[in-house]
């Protein structure tokens, strides 16, 4: 397939392109460039008028939770999602898995609408929740990364007396990581160090929240006299989630062992819980990527994700984050973390591609393509969404 005269957001550092042709073969990008002709019998198309980009990379989401949309609207963040006892918990328990099934896969067609082709879920329910949202998500054109967990956690008894995992969860986790793309641990908080440090034995992606609010930043000093982040850190995470109320030290700290950060700013907000300060993290040096979190409290947009936090940065810290680099967030900047094929529109990258409607009534006239996307742009935007060479939304 040649794309034709289309706009381009090409490569890691998404340089914009006025026009230019791009070939897809099979799964990749073959080739880009303002000389490519067409090859016999090959398909063409014209994509005049039209932005090319990179789908979306959703960082984290806890897509099982779409069965609890907006219950319990006014209950504070521990009653809502604490791993042992929030509400959540009894509502994914008790659900039946058809139709956990069912909202997982009406949240995964409502993410390829939106331009988002791939999704790293914090997946609850050990090997059996690993299991719903692999079956949920098979043959939907959407890229599932999913980070499982065993169901276990530790009171501050056995995290202050450092107790090791116990052998039937080894067994329990052995299963677990032959099954799934990584481990989504739940925090530090629940764990002692020895535990987490088991956690970063496992020779596959980790990722982990922490420091999301002051409240589990408390704790963890009081329990154990180190941040949330220190500890997080002995899991030798590749992610670590939220970081809204880490320090400058822990920011620091962390961009010294290559942990990524992902921000989640509109469930933040819509928890009370403060927004990231992205800006210090930026200085600090973090590899910043964006999530939607938790479908009980967010829908999976990123257009809106990407809005709302170039504003609400501007509006507390009185310093705007250039678009480009939120842009990058909700983009490019998984490759750090998940590869070159993922995020990003240049040469033997997937195929993953949003084309959007430079003359939409939204964005025309088009003056600055980047802040044209992260802040006017929507669903109603989307011309046709690409997943690995093939139009799965939308069309041309």
């Amino acid at each position: 397939m040649l794309i034709r005269n289309v706009s381009l957001f090409y490569g890691k550092d998404l340089n914009y392109i006025v026009k230019t042709n791009v070939r897809i073969s099979k799964k990749y990008v073959e080739s880009i460039g303002g000389g490519l002709v067409p090859h016999s019998k090959e398909k063409v198309i014209d994509c005049e008028g039209l932005l090319m980009m990179p789908g979306f990379v959703n960082s984290h989401i806890h897509i099982g939770d779409s069965i609890g949309k907006d219950v319990g609207i006014n209950s504070d963040v521990e009653s809502k999602i604490h791993p042992v006892n929030g509400f959540k918990q009894r509502i994914l328990k008790n659900s039946e898995i058809s139709h956990l099934t069912n909202f997982i896969r009406n949240s995964c067609i409502s993410m390829i609408r939106k331009g988002i082709t791939t999704f790293i879920d914090f997946r609850e329910g050990g090997l059996e929740g690993v299991n719903i949202l692999k079956n949920a998500s098979s043959g939907i054109p959407i890229r599932p990364i999913v980070l499982g967990r065993i169901n276990y956690y530790q009171d501050s008894k056995l995290i202050k007396k450092n107790h090791s995992l116990p052998e039937s969860k080894k067994i329990d986790l052995k299963s677990l990581v032959k099954n799934c793309n990584g481990l989504g641990i739940s925090g530090p908080n629940e764990f002692s160090d020895s535990v987490l440090k088991y956690f970063s034995k496992q020779k596959i992606m980790r990722a982990i929240h922490s420091a999301e609010t002051e409240e589990s930043n408390r704790i963890s000093k009081k329990t154990t006299q180190k941040t949330e982040t220190q500890r997080a850190l002995l899991a030798k995470p590749n992610l670590l989630i939220h970081m809204t109320y880490a320090s400058k030290s822990d920011l620091l700290l962390a961009a010294r062992n290559k942990a990524g950060v992902v921000v989640c700013p509109r469930a933040n907000g819509a928890l009370a819980e403060g927004i990231p300060d992205v800006n210090l993290m930026m200085k600090a040096g973090c590899n910043l990527t964006i999530g939607t979190d938790n479908v009980m409290i967010n829908s999976p947009d990123m257009f809106r994700e990407m809005d709302y936090l170039w504003k609400v940065s501007m509006g507390m810290n009185k310093t705007r984050i250039s678009p480009k680099s939120i842009l990058k967030m909700a983009t490019a900047n998984a490759t750090n973390t998940l590869g070159n094929k993922i995020g990003t529109i240049q040469r033997n990258s997937f195929a993953d591609c949003i084309f959007i409607e430079k003359h939409a009534i939204d964005l025309e006239p088009m003056h600055n393509p980047y802040a044209a996307v992260v802040h006017r742009a929507s669903e109603n935007t989307i011309r046709a969404v690409m997943f690995e060479g093939e139009i799965v939304h939308g069309k041309f």
